[in-house]
């Protein structure tokens, strides 16, 4: 009989102890803001400052943050233009953490003189003040039938032809990448590119953008070294078939 009582009490021990493990490891994570918000902390940012982020929130007031629901904080994060996602956390003492995913941004857009973000999914974001971003090309001289307006989506032929150099030039040579300034449109004409530390321009001409890529690649040092047939010339010419061309701007058909 001590022996069966014995084992009754070790088995309800046993059995608060996992209770109280599962409750610990499942819920515990889980606990309902109820005030005690003192401190929100903003991670994964690199377009914005984490200050800017939390105004545009109206979450910068930690005198009014009492009564806030961290469903109520994610849903304000998640309205800025820049950010695609965001994972919210109470740690259930104090403070808490954000942790944002920005959309990623492919280029500049220069359209009438405004400069624009535009996305790897095509959509156009305006430039806010305060943004930080560097090494991104130039899109520039887009055909004079393109509305660029905040929040639509460009994907055209320009664009993705755009798209489509930028992406071969990050295959081919992060140095091309890097020091690619400019993607001039020219309004449908053969596009010119501009580098970075290079005053000869590129005439690209339309489509073949990888292969195209490859062949600036084979002479990519000598650019950059400004080698004297390179150094001496106004243009380089992608245009045709298995051949570079060097040479004056008189000769390109583009004055």
């Amino acid at each position: 009989m001590r022996e069966r009582k014995s084992k009754i009490i070790g088995v309800l021990i046993f059995t608060v102890l996992v209770s109280g493990l599962l409750y610990l490891t499942f819920f515990a994570k889980k606990k309902i803001n109820k005030g005690e918000i003192r401190m929100i902390e903003i991670t994964g940012n690199n377009l914005l400052s984490a200050d800017a982020y939390l105004k545009f929130a109206r979450l910068d007031d930690s005198t009014a943050y009492q009564n806030l629901k961290l469903p109520v904080i994610k849903d304000r994060i998640l309205k800025h233009p820049y950010i695609s996602e965001a994972d919210v956390e109470f740690d259930g003492v104090s403070e808490v953490k954000i942790e944002i995913k920005e959309k990623v941004i492919k280029a500049v857009v220069l359209n009438a003189g405004e400069p624009f973000f535009i996305t790897n999914q095509f959509e156009i974001l305006p430039l806010l003040t305060g943004t930080k971003f560097s090494d991104l090309p130039i899109i520039s001289n887009l055909s004079d039938t393109t509305a660029v307006k905040p929040f639509s989506f460009l994907k055209d032929n320009e664009m993705k032809e755009a798209f489509e150099i930028i992406d071969a030039a990050k295959l081919t040579n992060e140095s091309i990448m890097q020091h690619l300034a400019e993607i001039n449109l020219r309004k449908g004409g053969d596009i010119i590119l501009t580098f970075s530390g290079v005053k000869t321009p590129v005439i690209y001409g339309k489509s073949g953008a990888a292969k195209k890529m490859v062949y600036l690649d084979i002479i990519w040092d000598d650019i950059l070294a400004g080698k004297n047939v390179i150094e001496d010339s106004e243009y380089i010419d992608l245009r045709f078939a298995n051949e570079i061309y060097i040479g004056k701007s008189e000769n390109t058909g583009l004055n």
